[in-house]
């Protein structure tokens, strides 16, 4: 009995943190490209503009 209580209590998450509106993971990776992609365009942006040139 104590092993099957202790599987289920396992995957659960803590009753702390079950309140909080936890966003989907495949959201994240898309914000992290979006940031990404961002700061390179800023951080190389005269390289960007010669191309144009």
């Amino acid at each position: 009995m104590t092993e099957q209580n202790s599987d289920n209590n396992q995957n659960k998450t803590p009753s702390k943190m079950a309140r909080l509106a936890w966003p989907k993971a495949k959201y994240g990776v898309i914000l992290a490209i979006i940031l990404i992609i961002i700061v390179n365009a800023i951080y190389y942006k005269d390289f960007f503009l010669s191309l144009f040139k």
